[in-house]
């Protein structure tokens, strides 16, 4: 069964939003992200640790977990891709759910096609990738349009919602 995401009409046609209120939202988010960060270092951590203390992985050296963890390239990039993953899945389960991160409830802010529709997961994933870690909200700064890089290049916007 094929399930297919219809469009909110009642959500389409609402005002873009400019820098300020995504600066704002995407401070709050920071934060947010950063809590997921910290617990998927932890998790990751964890799980190295577990895998080296069963043998399964060798490290460079016997001192420090952190340490050993940056002198052995490939277990390293591992991690690195590991918390890279949780922080994006973050922001694309928000989206791709509800068109909202808590930042952007906060803000009052909902990001959505142009026709109201919620963003597909993929869709999700490639407007994080264009964001280019928030720098794709320069473009906000000189555009008419009121839209993002990642918002051109994904056929998305952020609506402001009323109060």
């Amino acid at each position: 069964m094929t399930v297919t995401a219809t469009p909110n009409y009642q959500l389409a046609g609402l005002p873009r939003a400019g820098f300020l209120p995504r600066l704002g939202a995407a401070t709050y988010d920071a934060l947010l992200a950063f809590g997921v960060y910290a617990l998927a270092g932890m998790v990751g951590l964890a799980v190295i640790a577990l895998l080296q203390h069963w043998g399964w992985i060798t490290l460079a050296s016997q001192t420090e977990l952190a340490i050993a963890l940056q002198q052995t390239p490939a277990v390293h990039g591992v991690y690195q891709l590991w918390l890279l993953l949780c922080v994006v899945s973050f922001y694309c389960y928000f989206w791709s759910r509800s068109g909202q991160t808590l930042g952007m409830k906060a803000w009052r802010l909902r990001v959505q096609h142009p026709n109201g529709q919620n963003l597909s997961p993929v869709t999700a994933v490639a407007r994080c990738c264009w964001s280019l870690l928030g720098l794709g909200n320069l473009l906000l700064l000189v555009s008419s349009q009121q839209l993002a890089l990642q918002d051109r290049l994904s056929n998305t916007e952020v609506v402001q919602l009323p109060k």
